[in-house]
């Protein structure tokens, strides 16, 4: 028994010709369709028969249900990844105080691990309880508490528990051995442990090779210590990120689990970089707006406190899309459909991880017994800069009167003001762009403009050069930066500018 429309382990080695292939390896075989569907109700089953359509890799079949019609699926326009957290928290909290809803009963379904932040935090300012399902919450995942580790240390050198974590992390020859001697010596002595490292030099018992290492080690964080009175908390995070070396080799892990990682990190960068840039960070006593790392630690502390992760407590279920495959809730909100992040950018331009992120898409629908909520947002940070995003062809490719946009600017649908949000959200960007972003299917570049398409050489690229890109269409050139295989480009397409990388951007020269 299988159902290729749950096919979505390929990273693990599965494939879906298994399945497909199934009648030709076995020729005598009856097949059943087991096509009634017993939790969804009627519109979610509609979208969920409307998703699979498109995949050309399927054995064809038609879900029913005898269920009720039920509420149309809601399909929310979001600012950005912060707005995002912030709406679907306080929809969670209008269902527990409008419908007595239990938190059980409701998940928050992402594709990516590292997405779960914005939600987290949000959830925590509601005070709704959550867990994070076959995981880790956000701020209890090694790699963030590494990253913090090395952020409060910077602000407090005689925080010992940061001290211990991330001496010798990333590795940097400082063995068990000299530690323990280190730690020995910090106690007979009845000091504090920075105290005997800032003058290692002076214990017993260590080679130099170990020595030199600690002193290293201190000279980088004073070196850190004397930037946090001068940088802002994103600039010196990034710094201090790059400088130890974690950004590095999380990026050199290209594993799943590497990969997620790394991803952690970023958007633990992200969040610093959105506490830097909010309009609302609290003054200091000098009526100054206080964007410092203290103020940021400060911010996360409930966050970063240990979580109890009670599974059978009633809690809202945060979870990837993956782990969530044979589950089922009352009321679901699958979050982040974008362009690049859902389908993600490896499969855009790949049919078969085209199909599977569709076949991911529709196994996230149909978790849900009464309600849907998909949501996207208009920008989320990447690397610190602000990028722009557009909503995923998986929202076009659902039927149309099954859906109900909120913040769609059509109709009688909206409920969110975005003119405030705008407001309160961005600086100099352009609203009106950002209130109207323009149509999936105008976007792309018409058929005949693919026709043979063949990326140029991107060192023929020029400031001011007419350049066709497979996704976004036509654009010009702004401005070029870098050199060699480091070049990115700062292009203006229809629906604004992108930052790109040009050896990867494949871009066609238009004459």
């Amino acid at each position: 028994m299988g159902d290729d429309a749950q096919s979505i382990y390929s990273f693990r080695g599965a494939t879906i010709q298994n399945i497909l292939n199934f009648q030709n390896d076995y020729p005598d075989l009856r097949t059943f369709k087991l096509e009634q569907n017993y939790r969804s109700t009627k519109h979610i089953v509609s979208a969920a028969n409307k998703i699979i359509a498109s995949n050309t890799a399927q054995l064809k079949k038609e879900i029913w249900t005898d269920n009720v019609e039920g509420e149309k699926i809601t399909i929310l326009k979001t600012v950005s990844d912060s707005d995002e957290g912030k709406q679907i928290a306080h929809r969670i909290y209008d269902l527990k105080a409008q419908k007595q809803v239990s938190n059980n009963d409701i998940a928050i379904l992402y594709r990516t691990n590292a997405q779960s932040r914005s939600f987290e935090e949000q959830l925590r300012k509601l005070n709704i309880p959550y867990i994070i399902y076959g995981g880790l919450s956000f701020y209890q995942r090694k790699e963030v508490k590494d990253l913090v580790a090395y952020l409060k240390l910077t602000l407090n050198p005689f925080e010992e528990e940061s001290l211990r974590r991330i001496i010798n992390y990333p590795g940097r020859g400082i063995g068990d051995t000299s530690l323990n001697r280190a730690f020995l010596a910090a106690k007979e002595s009845d000091k504090r442990l920075w105290e005997i490292l800032e003058n290692i030099g002076s214990v017993d018992g260590l080679q130099q090779r170990a020595k030199d290492a600690i002193g290293e080690f201190v000279v980088m964080m004073k070196t850190f210590m004397a930037m946090a009175k001068e940088k802002n908390a994103y600039d010196l995070a990034v710094h201090i990120a790059k400088t130890t070396g974690i950004l590095r080799e999380l990026y050199n892990d290209k594993s799943v689990e590497g990969i997620s990682r790394y991803e952690n990190i970023q958007q633990l960068l992200n969040g610093i970089k959105e506490f830097t840039e909010e309009d609302v960070v609290e003054e200091n006593e000098e009526g100054n707006i206080d964007r410092s790392l203290g103020a940021y630690l400060q911010n996360i502390t409930l966050l970063t406190d240990t979580d109890k992760n009670d599974e059978r407590a009633d809690s809202v279920k945060m979870m990837s899309i993956h782990a969530a495959k044979g589950l089922e809730f009352k009321y679901v909100f699958v979050v982040g459909l974008e362009e690049g992040l859902f389908p993600s950018t490896m499969s855009l331009y790949d049919r078969e991880g085209l199909e599977e992120e569709r076949r991911l898409f529709y196994v996230a629908v149909t978790r849900a017994e009464i309600e849907v909520v998909i949501s996207y947002a208009l920008s989320r940070y990447k690397f610190g800069t602000l990028n722009y995003c557009e909503a995923s062809r998986f929202i076009d490719e659902l039927p149309q009167e099954v859906l109900n946009y909120i913040g769609k600017d059509t109709g009688n649908n909206v409920d969110v003001d975005f003119d405030d949000h705008v407001k309160s959200s961005f600086g100099g960007w352009n609203k009106s762009a950002l209130r109207n972003p323009q149509n999936t299917q105008q976007r792309k570049p018409s058929p005949a403009s693919m026709e043979n398409f063949v990326a140029d050489d991107y060192n023929k690229m020029e400031e001011g050069m007419k350049v066709l890109h497979q996704l976004f269409g036509n654009g010009t050139i702004k401005k070029i930066e870098g050199s060699g295989d480091k070049k990115m480009a700062t292009i203006q397409f229809q629906e604004g500018d992108k930052r790109l990388m040009l050896k990867f951007a494949k871009l066609k020269i238009e004459s």
